[in-house]
């Protein structure tokens, strides 16, 4: 097992400054995003078996064993670490295949499995003592007392801060906490009830936090009606588009819906996370890890996505008082983003 690096101040800067240089941690949903990710500058990457363990359960995506195998040496030849994600929660009376998970995993070779349910931790703290593991977002851990927890009965080594705090209370958890804190900088935003959501299991029997998939593709359908494109969920209307708007794959909590008589948004808008203007601030503050969303996504957007936040991370790394986000990332980044929009989400709340 490699150990992780990045767990000390940057070289140049005093032992007090928290300044760090964080882990860029990059999704893979098959064996060529992971070499694309690896290829382009990624510290480590993070993928899932083929089953429900993972919260990105879709057909065609996702490693089996031998993939897992070529995917740990191709990266560990070069220096790179693989986590898997097992970060999904066994239900009752149905355990076995997340221990069966975490046992492979560790046989394997993985450099951390990232997990959510606390059985599973105990399970995993006892059986595999030697094996690191990462807290989940979907742990929904939000002040540094839960962490705490987790680290003390379990010992977790890093948690995933869920998307929903400002930026001031990361840097409060960050400053509190007795583990390495890492963070999403991009990607589809969840809405803010990570670990908790059962919307897509309302329409459609199936949740994330169960069976490892939120909105599965054989509960989406698409219809051009007289009124627009029309996009349901198990039935359930999600959105209706003009000819002028750009379409967005169908999940509740970014629907519109109608609501005193207005249609809008309710929840969560389609767009991207981006946290680019904050990479200084979240070095400064000693973020150990910045971690990039879409393991349903493809090896291109692996590959630019990863680009980008590499020449950016090394830049501000390089001068952190001189940094400034280069109109080429953004151009770049445009292409990619969910609706092609951008967003802080709840790092920044303008009410605050």
């Amino acid at each position: 097992m490699n150990a992780f690096a990045g767990t000390s101040p940057a070289a140049g800067h005093d032992a007090a400054n928290t300044f760090r240089i964080p882990e860029l941690v990059c999704p893979a949903g098959s064996l060529a995003a992971l070499k694309a990710a690896v290829d382009h500058g990624a510290d480590c990457v993070y993928i899932g078996f083929r089953d429900a363990t993972n919260a990105r359960n879709f057909a065609g995506l996702n490693f089996d064993d031998a993939s897992v195998m070529q995917g740990i040496r191709y990266a560990h030849a070069r220096g790179k670490k693989v986590l898997i994600a097992l970060n999904t929660f066994p239900q009752p009376g149905h355990h076995l295949p997340w221990y069966q998970a975490i046992d492979k995993a560790a046989g394997m070779g993985v450099d951390a499995v990232i997990l959510a349910d606390l059985g599973l931790m105990a399970y995993a703290a006892e059986r595999h003592p030697q094996l690191r593991l990462h807290l989940s977002v979907q742990g929904s851990a939000t002040n540094h007392e839960a962490i705490r927890f987790y680290q003390r009965e379990f010992g977790v080594s890093r948690a995933v801060l869920p998307r929903v705090l400002a930026i001031e209370q990361v840097e409060h958890v960050v400053r509190n906490a007795n583990t390495e804190i890492e963070v999403f900088g991009f990607g589809s935003l969840c809405v803010m009830a990570e670990g908790r959501c059962a919307l897509s299991s309302y329409a459609t029997a199936e949740s994330p936090n169960t069976h490892g998939v939120c909105s599965p593709a054989k509960a989406v359908r698409w219809m051009q009606t007289p009124q627009g494109l029309e996009s349901r969920l198990g039935g359930v209307l999600i959105d209706r588009y003009n000819d002028q708007e750009q379409s967005s794959y169908p999940t509740l909590c970014k629907g519109r819906f109608e609501v005193n008589h207005e249609t809008y948004y309710a929840m969560e808008e389609p767009a991207s996370l981006n946290t680019l203007d904050l990479l200084p601030r979240l070095m400064q503050m000693g973020i150990a890890a910045i971690k990039i969303e879409g393991r349903q996504r493809s090896p291109a957007y692996v590959a630019d996505v990863t680009r980008v936040w590499r020449e950016a991370i090394d830049q501000c790394a390089g001068a952190a008082n001189r940094y400034s986000v280069r109109p080429q990332w953004m151009q770049q980044l445009n292409r990619l983003a969910e609706g092609q929009q951008h967003t802080l989400g709840a790092y920044h709340r303008a009410w605050k």
